[in-house]
């Protein structure tokens, strides 16, 4: 299973972009390892009874963050199968319960309804959607008006020389930024401690 990303525009099987078989679960367990979303959550600023969407949930570390907040509902959408299963694997309850809703999908196609989400968060994956513009269209349609769409990839001010080979150049983080701009009302650029983020308000 390949994808093309919009950044390339060549196609790639990294187990990091498309999860699948032993090599997409050891790619998940890094990503356990290597990405940090902690300092996420004081950005995202999660209030009482609000409903949260990640887009690319991968192996599910910022969806264990999430269930500590106050948010009514924690939903999150990725294309990989393997990832769905390792990360619903700890929610066990929470998904019984309907805290949580772990689906299939992608960032053009997140198989959800128009306005559902207060926010919308997307870590470490938006280089390799495979059209940026109908990904950023997506999560504008299912952002409520006054929502926050928050965008991250590795970068900030303290990254790890892995997280430092992965940065992107300014010249795409300036599309995306771009992109943000045509849809949403306002955007802001935050550098965290391992991520640049791109923070949107519909």
């Amino acid at each position: 299973m390949s994808t093309t990303p919009w950044t390339t525009g060549k196609p790639t099987r990294s187990p990091f972009a498309t999860p699948t078989g032993l090599a997409g679960r050891l790619a998940g367990r890094l990503m356990l390892r290597l990405n940090r979303h902690q300092d996420l959550l004081q950005l995202l600023d999660i209030q009482d009874g609000e409903r949260i969407l990640e887009v690319g949930y991968g192996p599910g570390g910022l969806i264990r963050l999430l269930q500590w907040t106050h948010a009514t509902s924690i939903c999150g959408v990725d294309p990989s199968p393997e990832m769905l299963a390792q990360a619903a694997r700890p929610h066990g309850a929470a998904i019984a319960a309907g805290r949580v809703d772990l689906r299939l999908g992608t960032a053009d196609r997140t198989g959800f309804p128009d306005a559902e989400f207060d926010r919308v968060v997307s870590v470490n994956n938006v280089a390799i959607w495979p059209d940026l513009h109908a990904g950023l269209r997506e999560v504008h349609r299912v952002t409520r008006p006054g929502g926050r769409t928050v965008i991250a990839w590795h970068g900030g001010t303290r990254p790890s020389r892995i997280a430092r080979r992965l940065a992107l150049p300014e010249s795409v983080i300036a599309q995306i930024e771009n992109g943000l701009g045509d849809l949403f009302t306002r955007v802001t650029r935050h550098e965290l401690t391992a991520l640049t983020v791109l923070s949107a308000v519909r």
